[in-house]
């Protein structure tokens, strides 16, 4: 059953990728929080290719984090629904076309269930969102996970709108 779920995932995600093939993805709007980690040569005068490639780079992961950093599960569940296999494959294409760029991956649930079942559920979505991204190409290198269970709500409440916050995965790029 798992298998055939995530062939499904797979071919929707290789479907999506071929349809939209020459569509780019949509811009990140500008904020104040940095684009992503800090390099040494940020701010340097080196030559313009490195300046060239630092900003192509940056774009590609504005581009990733546009299409959202945050993968969202139904109750009780691990696995990726479709409208959140475009967010994986726009996360999978910047860390397949950057090699030294790393994601945690920090699974999450809703307060319901004891504080053991919540961390292995957080475990669970985490390492369905690491494969996903791994069938894509991304090396094990890359990706570490973490689970937080039910400890770091998105949103508190105990009703449906706020369950629904928190059962997520949140891609959290670092060095």
């Amino acid at each position: 059953m798992r298998a055939a779920q995530l062939m499904l995932i797979v071919a929707t995600g290789l479907m999506l990728a071929a349809c939209g093939g020459n569509k780019p993805l949509p811009e990140a709007q500008n904020t104040s929080e940095p684009a992503g980690p800090t390099t040494s040569t940020e701010g340097a005068s080196s030559g313009s290719v490195s300046g060239t490639a630092l900003s192509a780079d940056q774009q590609a992961l504005q581009a990733a984090k546009a299409a959202g950093v945050i993968v969202y599960f139904d109750y009780d569940r691990a696995e990726i629904k479709p409208e959140f296999v475009p967010v994986v494959a726009a996360h999978a294409k910047y860390l397949n076309g950057n090699s030294q760029a790393k994601v945690r991956l920090e699974g999450h649930s809703d307060e319901r269930g004891s504080r053991e079942y919540n961390i292995g559920l957080g475990e669970r979505r985490a390492q369905a969102v690491r494969r996903a991204l791994m069938l894509q190409g991304v090396t094990e290198n890359q990706i570490t996970t973490v689970s937080y269970g039910e400890e770091r709500p998105a949103v508190q409440g105990s009703d449906e709108s706020a369950y629904s916050k928190n059962r997520r995965v949140e891609l959290v790029y670092g060095r």
